[in-house]
């Protein structure tokens, strides 16, 4: 697998909360008493350092009232996946998926995504999961994308862009769907790839209206490039130029993100505009 960890010893913060989110009287309502008590131990994390021995311990005596406890593995995993131990972690969260299929897929099918560059893996989680629920299946554990985006720059990802294109523009078309960091971004990209330059540019103005960055400015300048507009292609790269030293650019914590440009590759674009404008 391409791992692609930038930052792993940084606390995920969407993963940090989810140590006091259980409602353990859930368990009772379903009849489950042993889940019940095995989530009564669980509520000692709180106030731990999850990669203390104490934390680990704490889980595994859920665990020994409960070893079906899909919580307990996948909050034994992250310590694992932050530290760098995939293995384990791919263990850890692989017995979660088997008892609770629906609450861990999509976060698995995110971190193989995400972290792994196992984009057939987690198409597989995710359309996994969409096969076993008739509701929304959500989004990524960090809240950027919702599942169905991820799932189509796997496709991407794999050279499938019709296929991911058809994902993205579904996604958008439904009236529930809330807009994410860099969805029309990505779309605007595929059709850029595709040539489709007016398609790409239309797409870009949404970005630019819901949450402008750096690369959105670089990759509009691109389309202006490809369609011979001199003047605007330099306009909005000296525009990405300056976002970018604003701190406005595409950014996770953990990861190269897909379509992410660096400022040396819009400092460069621009070098090679200025060369041949004249």
């Amino acid at each position: 697998m391409k791992i692609r960890l930038i930052f792993m010893l940084l606390f995920f913060s969407t993963l940090g909360k989810m140590y006091g989110q259980q409602n353990c009287n859930s368990y009772l309502y379903k009849g489950d008493s042993l889940k019940y008590k095995a989530c009564l131990v669980s509520e000692r994390l709180a106030g731990l350092y999850q990669f203390s021995k104490e934390f680990q311990e704490v889980l595994d005596v859920a665990l020994s009232i409960d070893s079906t406890y899909d919580y307990a593995y996948r909050a034994k995993s992250v310590g694992y996946l932050k530290s760098g131990d995939f293995l384990t972690w791919k263990k850890l969260i692989d017995k979660a998926v088997i008892y609770n299929p629906i609450e861990n897929l999509g976060y698995r099918g995110w971190c193989r995504y995400q972290f792994f560059g196992d984009y057939k893996g987690a198409i597989e989680d995710i359309e996994l999961l969409d096969s076993l629920i008739s509701y929304d299946i959500g989004t990524s554990a960090n809240g950027d994308y919702h599942l169905n985006i991820a799932r189509a720059l796997s496709y991407k990802a794999l050279g499938e862009r019709s296929k991911a294109i058809e994902i993205i523009e579904t996604q958008l078309a439904d009236t529930t769907h809330f807009v994410g960091k860099y969805d029309y971004l990505h779309l605007g990209v595929l059709y850029l790839a595709n040539e489709e330059c007016e398609k790409a540019l239309d797409l870009f103005s949404k970005q630019e209206k819901e949450n402008d960055f750096a690369e959105n400015q670089y990759y509009i300048a691109v389309a202006h490039r490809e369609l011979k507009n001199r003047s605007e292609y330099i306009a909005h790269l000296e525009k990405a130029i300056e976002l970018y030293k604003q701190g406005r650019i595409m950014l996770d914590g953990y990861t190269h993100i897909a379509d992410k440009i660096y400022l040396s590759e819009i400092e460069a674009e621009l070098k090679k505009a200025y060369a041949t404008s004249g």
